[in-house]
This record gives structure tokens, C-alpha cells and sequence, in this order.
């Protein structure tokens, strides 16, 4: 996740330098884009722009137009391509009949055209000394591979309400900032009915990092266990009965903020006490970059799902209707300067400081007003200082008077899940709510059920009822319009900017398709272009940093509800999950 302020950049056109054989633009046809180099730090004057604002582009995206940045794509092998050219204001190459062509983008320190290359070799980055490069596009196959590279899928076969889970990350920045974490933690059943002693707490979590990866790695390692012994500590101090909603609440908010001052403040405690700085170079990354943190712990006894949001990532639930269509129903709210409800929380919190939210980014600068991490916002001036002499670090701004400014605290929601009518759960990075709504979303879901059939549960049990369901729609998408609908500032939700700013038609028929067998990957290619295979082949292949001026890191995980065989397993679909995964169980 990116934070900073950028300006709009200017799109411009150019004409393609030469035709390329209807074979290659059949196969390899090449969609390119223009953006310019963001200022380090916006001017006083100028309004704060999210990271995703671009002009209106084309729907098609598939003409030549010109970068005012550079990127390149490297591959691997030494080998040199016959590539000729001319000047910085051209680009040739001959082909014959007998040697193949391959389409590419010339990519300069302010220019990115097409044309052609010719012959099999392996492509060099270097065009010249003139510091060009080459990007070949992606073709449909090979976008798909792309896509699929960090796809898993895992069948629930514990007889406790989830059937499957689904898995996709899509990288932008490299190393990519999200993560992810799975848990599921059997714990004693104590309330003394049936034969079955076991219950399970399952936990699914997706954490958006910004300035950096290692705050979400260590989300990943950490906020389930943190959050699971708060959550066992309260169920033992309540032996006769159930806690009550409100202590397993606070088990949860405790859980994260524990984590966080171990991130923030602890990891100070023991650099000032080493007086190391291999040891602060080590501690104090988490607590220096930041990450966003969205994590759904579900009771297999109670049928509760608990959704705890920090930061702006997202839980939607998708419930079928007596319709037979879906309703989508947001399960978080975006915290971020730009929701209402947060702005005002702030404004309550520092009396008098009037900058304390500005242009929707607290201070000026971050865009969630919850995280972990992010300790300039966090630490007082005094700790910031002293690290800063010792160690290493920036000068406090001169509008940090009242820290903290951002708190790891989340807001939970609780919902009583019904697996008899096949509830899911999607979970995901703001990347994937920046292109596609809620509704949306639900939607696809529920297209992929209808085209897919069964989810790892009992055929005989949903194939022919999701088929008599949704046979006869004749929306697009299997979900219902005008309901839950979250997509306005007031109700505390982003809306998927993305959509406009590539001109895309949201009414456009046949604008989805399904392609794959991971739910999680079905979303995120219809998120990148669906049906339009060149805007997804363009979208991937763009190397970061650049990439990340069209799209964000991408995490979703798509959980079903339902009632399946139960033999205690959990098995990975390997139908499913990227090849080469060992098809263990994961727990």
C-alpha cells in the first residue's frame, strides 16, 4: 500500500511507430499507459490526491500513449535480441517470414511506445546506451499464469459450518507489502451438550502494509496468537457460562493492542537497552513502516463471526436472498481521514489542533487513521528525538504536539452466520475495493458458485439448488441492486475509484467472466479487466514501482459457509492452488 500524495499526471497519445502483423496483434495486441513522477511532498496550496488518482482513461486501453516515467522488465538469459534503432523518435525492426515477431514496449526516461522485435532470444533490458528498455507484453496465458502464481484453495471437511476457504495475492510492489494468515485452534466445547468435546475457533486475517512489508509480516506471525490467548483468558474466567458479547469484544481490541505497543513501544526499550543500532536497524522496521489489519474469527459452537477492521481493508458477507439473489453486506467500515466518523473521532481527540485531518489523511500525510506500526504518529516528541540521536531516524514534525494520532484499536462487528443457506465471507486488501463494489463483488462470488457448482461440499446438496437458483437471471450477476449499499463517504466506505478513472462502464454487459477454479483469483482478474483480455494482460505486465500507479498489492481470501462431510481433515484443493504446492493440510 502506497500512502502518498501524488498529483494527476497527463495523459497524452502517440501515434504506433509501425503495424504490427495481425498474428502478433491478435495474440500480443499491447495496451500502454502514462503517468508522471509524483513530487516527493505536495505544496502547501495543493490538495492532497489519493495514490490511485489518474484522468480518465479509454475503456479499451489499447492505444499507444506516452510514459513520463521509466520502467523496465527485465528477463532472464544473456542472450541479445536483434533489436535496431534508430533514434529516441523511432522504432524499428525488420521482420521476415520466417523469423517470429514479438510484441514490446520501448520504454524510455520519458517516453514508452510499441513495435516489434524480432527472433526468439531471450530479451535484453538494455536496448542501448541510451538507457531504454524493452517490456514484452503478457499474453492471455501468460497474465493467467501470472494471476495464479500465489493461489491456494483448501476443502473444511471438520463438520463445523466452513467448507472452503480461497486464497489469491497479486503483487505490485516488490517485495509485495500484504500478507496473510490462517488459523484454525480447537479448544474445548464446555457447554456440556452432545458427544462432540471439540469446538473450533477459526481465524482468517489479511493485513495491507504501507512503507514497507515488515509490520504485515509480522501480523502475520503474531495477531492470531495474540488475539487467541486474550480470547482463551476470558473464556476461562467465565467457567459457568459463555462471556458475555462485550468481554470477547474487548478479548479482541486487547489482543491488537498489545501487539502494537510490542511493535512500537517495546521494540524502543530494547534498542535504547542494547545501544545497538545492528539491533534498532532490526526492532524498529515494524514499528517504522505500517500495516493495515482485517481479521475474522469465527465460533464453530455459536455460529459468531467476529470481523475486527484497523485501517481501510475490507469484510463483505454474501447471504442469498428469498429471491435467490445475493445480498451484499459490508462487515467493516474504511477507516481513513476521508470517513466522517474517524475524522470526527479525531478532531474530539486533539481539541483545538485543526490540522489534525486534512485533505482526508491524518496530518496531512497518512491515509488511515488506524494501523499498526506507524510510530512517528505514535511516539511522543521526546522518543522520537532521543532515537533520532543515537540511532537514526527523522526530525518530529512540527504538528506532532499530541501523539498519539493513530491507534491500533479495531472496530468489531458480530453476525450470526448461517451455514444452512451458504453464507461466504470476502476478505480483502483495499486494492481489490479501489475496481470493483461490494456489490460487485457478492455478485462474482456468486456467479463463480453458479458456473462452478460445488465448493467442496456435497454436490447433491448445492449443485441443483444453485442451478434451479440462478439458470434463469437475467442480471449479469446473481445479486440483489439498491440493498446494503455502502458506497457513499457517509457510510464510511471508499468507492472503487478505479472504475472511473479507466472509463470503464459499470452497466456494460458481458464485462465478467469466469476462468478459474479459485473464487479468490476469479475476483481479482475481473477486478484487473474480466472479459477485456488486454487490459489484464496490460495491467500485469508493468513491473513495479510503476505498476503501482495503476494498482495496489492485492490480497483477497474468500471463505463458504456450509455444512460438509466430516472426517476432521483440511486438504488443499489442488484444482485449485497454484502447481507446485505441497497438497498439505493447513492449520
Amino acid at each position: 500500500m502506497h500512502r502518498a500524495a501524488v498529483r494527476a499526471f497527463r495523459t497524452t497519445y502517440h501515434t504506433t511507430v509501425r503495424s504490427i502483423s495481425r498474428t502478433s496483434a491478435a495474440r500480443r495486441r499491447a495496451s500502454l499507459f502514462s503517468f508522471a513522477a509524483p513530487p516527493r511532498h505536495p505544496t502547501a496550496n495543493e490538495p492532497l490526491k489519493s495514490s490511485m488518482y489518474l484522468r480518465r482513461l479509454p475503456v479499451a486501453l489499447v492505444s499507444s500513449l506516452v510514459v513520463g516515467y521509466g520502467a523496465w522488465y527485465s528477463y532472464n538469459g544473456n542472450g541479445t535480441s536483434p533489436l535496431q534503432t534508430a533514434s529516441r523518435s523511432s522504432f524499428t525492426s525488420t521482420a521476415t517470414d520466417s523469423v517470429p515477431t514479438r510484441t514490446v514496449l520501448v520504454v524510455g526516461a520519458d517516453e514508452l511506445r510499441q513495435g516489434t522485435i524480432v527472433g526468439e532470444g531471450p530479451i535484453s533490458k538494455h536496448t542501448a546506451g541510451d538507457g531504454r528498455r524493452i517490456v514484452e507484453m503478457l499474453t492471455p496465458e501468460q497474465a493467467t499464469e501470472k494471476l495464479r502464481t500465489l493461489e491456494q484453495s483448501f476443502s473444511v471437511r471438520r463438520g463445523r459450518g466452513v467448507t472452503r476457504y480461497d486464497i489469491v495475492q497479486l503483487p505490485s510492489n516488490d517485495p509485495i507489502e500484504d500478507d496473510h494468515a490462517e488459523k484454525i485452534v480447537e479448544v474445548p466445547d464446555r457447554s456440556g451438550t452432545g458427544s462432540d468435546s471439540i469446538n473450533d475457533w477459526m481465524f482468517w486475517g489479511v493485513f495491507d502494509g504501507h512503507s514497507g512489508w515488515t509490520t504485515s509480516a509480522t501480523l502475520r506471525e503474531s495477531l492470531i496468537n495474540y488475539v487467541a490467548r486474550e480470547l482463551n483468558d476470558t473464556y476461562k474466567a467465565a467457567p459457568s457460562q459463555a462471556p458475555t458479547p462485550e468481554s470477547i469484544e474487548s478479548a479482541i481490541k486487547t489482543g491488537f493492542n498489545r501487539l502494537d505497543h510490542e511493535i512500537v513501544h517495546k521494540s524502543v526499550e530494547k534498542v535504547l537497552k542494547s545501544s545497538s543500532k545492528n539491533v534498532a536497524a532490526e526492532l524498529l522496521q515494524p514499528a517504522l513502516s505500517g500495516s493495515c489489519a482485517l481479521l475474522s474469527f469465527y465460533d464453530s459452537r455459536s455460529k459468531l463471526l467476529r470481523v475486527a477492521c484497523t485501517g481501510d481493508s475490507r469484510a463483505v458477507l454474501g447471504r442469498r436472498s428469498d429471491s435467490g439473489k445475493w445480498v451484499a453486506t459490508a462487515l467493516s467500515e474504511d477507516q481513513t481521514g476521508g470517513n466522517e466518523k474517524e475524522a470526527k473521532r479525531l478532531r474530539a481527540e486533539h481539541p483545538g489542533e485543526d490540522g489534525v485531518v486534512r485533505n482526508g489523511r491524518v496530518l496531512g500525510g497518512l491515509e488511515p487513521t488506524r494501523a499498526f506500526g506507524d510510530a512517528v504518529y505514535k511516539w511522543s516528541r521526546e522518543t522520537a528525538m532521543k532515537l533520532r540521536e543515537s540511532f537514526f531516524g527523522r526530525t518530529p514534525s512540527p504538528q506532532l504536539k499530541t501523539p498519539p494520532y493513530v491507534t491500533a484499536e479495531p472496530v468489531v462487528t458480530t453476525t450470526k452466520i448461517q451455514p444452512e443457506k451458504g453464507d461466504f465471507l470476502v476478505l480483502a486488501t483495499d486494492g481489490l475495493w479501489e475496481m470493483l463494489t461490494n456489490e460487485e463483488v457478492v455478485g462474482l462470488v456468486g456467479q463463480w458458485i453458479e458456473k462452478e457448482g460445488s465448493i467442496g461440499s456435497s454436490p447433491s446438496q448445492f449443485e441443483s439448488a444453485w442451478s434451479k437458483i440462478f439458470g434463469s437471471s437475467e442480471n449479469p450477476l446473481p445479486v440483489e441492486k439498491g440493498k446494503q449499499s455502502v458506497d457513499s463517504a457517509k457510510d464510511g466506505q471508499k468507492t472503487p475509484i478505479r472504475q472511473q478513472q479507466w472509463g470503464i462502464d459499470p452497466s456494460a454487459k458481458d464485462r465478467f467472466v469466469v476462468k478459474d477454479r479459485n473464487v479468490a483469483t476469479h475476483l481479482v482478474r475481473n477486478a484487473l479487466g474480466g472479459s477485456n483480455d488486454e487490459q489484464v494482460c496490460a495491467l500485469l505486465t508493468l513491473p513495479a514501482p510503476f505498476s503501482r500507479r495503476y494498482r495496489d498489492d492485492l490480497t483477497v481470501q474468500v471463505i463458504f459457509f456450509g455444512q460438509a462431510e466430516k472426517t476432521g481433515e483440511v486438504t488443499m484443493n489442488m484444482e485449485a492452488s497454484a502447481e507446485g504446492q505441497a497438497p498439505k493440510a493447513k492449520l
